[in-house]
């Protein structure tokens, strides 16, 4: 029982699917994909690839990468995963300055709006913080030791931002809830104080983003869940202020083959003044935007974008502040079934503004391949061949299809494993001997 039960774990960790993910530099310098253990960029300025220096003296990542971002001025980037690595980067030579080790695999990044600290959080629900010195050189830093500073208690961490002005780190989870956290002055003081819960979503919490109210200077944020609605917080006390149910639309209703048990929000992006939001839908085939008033707090569905030919659900969204581009990926890392390297298909929405809110019906349009900025070379950098298959992209839909719920949704195990898996937990109480 023992070795089959081996056997089983082993199987399961071999075949989880990591969803691709994708982030773009604020003034769309560079784009960066991640799909399995691969990090790919690719320089828009100048129409190339980019290639990755690690002098962390740490080797580069050897599992799937689970979360990536770019710092709010785009002068460093964060990956980090399932390897328990949390890489540092500087983007103007693309160098890895510093690699901080997690003790359990990392869930989530986050890096404030300074440049002065960059948190993570890992699979236990234990958000941690490093503080960056001189990281804008363009030199190594030793790798330090990050400091925990809150935890979820065991409730996976789906999601980590820093708010704009940087007083609060706000943390969602897989039990439903959003925590505002006042981010402490020393990290190794612990971020103690609550500011607020944002409660009110049914299921798991699997994305946040701020938007500003231009003319107040005011920022909100926007969640969305495995309960298929994107909700609209004042997140500094916590109220609600309005619910978009993506999944009762008559636009996804009317399209077929959308599975209702899959309509989980999976990612979401928002133009800079918040009046236009991207959300990405697990089975949905395309994009869904929403049109968001800030004035009369309220959010409504615009429309469906879908990609036309082809079976394109994104995995992952992002956007440039300086842009109308909104960039999407789909992807999944290696599957049993998969002898290549980790599938990823990138797409770019063009019209995604402000100005477009009231005609992005006829606006927003998704660009042929040959039209994206870098062509066929940003094709085969970031996706790492310029054409994929009809067979693998559809297996590719599939996977992607489920591999939210699957990390996010609780696992229940069946009573002969529980014992096992209790055996082969590395965290267990060890009594010392009188």
């Amino acid at each position: 029982m023992e070795e089959t039960n081996m056997d089983d774990c082993e199987h399961n960790r071999e075949s989880e699917v990591a969803p691709a993910l994708i982030a773009v530099h604020p003034t769309q310098k560079s784009v960066a994909v991640a799909v399995g253990s691969n990090l790919r960029v690719f320089n828009l300025q100048e129409g190339c690839s980019v290639s990755l220096v690690d002098n962390s003296g740490v080797h580069m990542h050897k599992d799937s990468i689970r979360a990536i971002q770019y710092g709010a001025e785009g002068k460093l980037f964060v990956s980090a995963g399932d390897d328990k690595l949390v890489k540092i980067w500087v983007t103007d030579s693309w160098r890895c300055i510093s690699s901080v080790s997690s003790e359990k695999r990392v869930t989530a990044v986050a890096i404030s709006n300074d440049g002065r600290f960059v948190s993570f959080a890992d699979k236990f629900g234990v958000i941690y913080a490093v503080e960056i010195e001189g990281s804008h050189e363009n030199q190594s830093l030793p790798n330090k030791k990050a400091v925990p500073i809150l935890a979820h208690y065991c409730s996976i961490i789906t999601s980590l931002e820093f708010s704009p002005d940087g007083r609060y780190i706000i943390s969602a989870d897989r039990d439903f809830k959003i925590r505002v956290s006042v981010f402490p002055e020393k990290p190794s003081d612990g971020a103690h104080e609550i500011q607020s819960f944002c409660l009110g979503h049914s299921e798991f919490v699997s994305c946040l983003a701020f938007i500003c109210n231009q003319d107040s200077q005011q920022w909100y944020l926007l969640s969305g869940g495995g309960d298929s609605t994107v909700r609209l917080w004042d997140f500094t006390c916590g109220s609600l202020l309005d619910t978009c149910h993506v999944g009762e639309t008559g636009l996804l209703q009317s399209k077929e083959g959308i599975d209702d048990r899959l309509l989980a929000v999976t990612d979401l992006c928002a133009t800079p003044c918040g009046s236009l939001i991207a959300v990405a839908i697990q089975s949905l085939a395309g994009v869904m935007l929403l049109s968001c008033n800030l004035s009369a707090k309220s959010l409504h569905v615009a429309r469906v974008v879908p990609i036309p030919g082809e079976t394109f659900i994104p995995t992952s969204l992002a956007a440039a502040s300086s842009s109308n581009q909104l960039w999407m990926v789909m992807g999944a890392s290696t599957l049993c079934t998969f002898h290549s390297a980790p599938l990823a298909c990138v797409k770019v929405l063009n019209g995604f503004c402000e100005s477009n809110q009231d005609s992005v019906e006829q606006e927003a349009r998704v660009l042929e391949d040959k039209d994206l900025p870098g062509s066929e070379q940003l094709l085969q950098t970031l996706q790492g061949s310029s054409f994929i298959e009809k067979d693998a992209l559809s297996a590719a839909a599939e996977a992607v299809k489920t591999a939210m719920c699957n990390l996010l949704i609780k696992k229940q195990y069946p009573s002969e494993n529980r014992e096992f898996r209790k055996r082969g937990r590395n965290d267990k109480r060890v009594d010392k001997k009188k």
